[in-house]
């Protein structure tokens, strides 16, 4: 087996490879991520996953490469990362005391073969304040993540329950990636 090649820039996902022993490198990807929903939430972050997959960068031949796109989806609005400090704001108002998805697809390429899924968590927030959203907004901490929130840390605060995967809440479900290699690689 080469080695695994880990197509993303988010620090998070590096962080849960390590955290769980998979070895891996960090490569860039040249793919262009678009917010067009294909035809489902699903499709989208899993043609996403696939497209990171593809174009990564100074991959040699028959290695591994493993691309992820995570969304947030609330009553069929797709949240993606805010662009603005009221991008976020509108978002944290839209989430507090509701429940809302969060889906992250996964593509493992080796060669021409292609493993693609995904995973969905459904995550139930607190009631928030307007002095909590602002003073959330402050920390620059939402600005970089779907939803506007990481769960991973100030705005767990705010998670009252998870049904799914925590790891794909932070935005890799590595206990999904572990068993598919292990399909994979026997």
């Amino acid at each position: 087996m080469s080695g695994l090649y880990l197509a993303s820039g988010s620090p998070r996902r590096h962080e849960l490879l390590d955290q769980v022993g998979i070895a891996h490198t960090v490569v860039a990807s040249a793919y262009e991520e678009s917010n067009e929903v294909i035809s489902s939430p699903v499709d989208m972050v899993e043609a996403q996953a696939l497209g990171k997959a593809k174009a990564a960068i100074g991959v040699p031949d028959g290695s591994i490469v493993l691309g992820a796109d995570t969304i947030v989806v609330h009553n069929g609005e797709i949240l993606g990362k805010p662009a603005t400090k009221e991008d976020a704001r509108r978002m944290l108002h839209a989430l507090s005391g509701d429940t809302h998805s969060v889906i992250t697809g996964v593509a493992i390429v080796i060669g021409n073969q292609e493993w693609v899924f995904h995973n969905e968590t459904f995550v139930h927030f607190k009631t928030l304040s307007i002095h909590e959203i602002e003073s959330y907004i402050d920390t620059g901490e939402p600005m970089d993540k779907a939803g506007a929130y990481g769960i991973q840390g100030k705005g767990a605060l705010w998670v009252t329950g998870i049904e799914g995967s925590y790891t794909n809440v932070v935005g890799l479900p590595v206990e999904q990636v572990y068993d598919t290699l292990r399909q994979i690689f026997g």
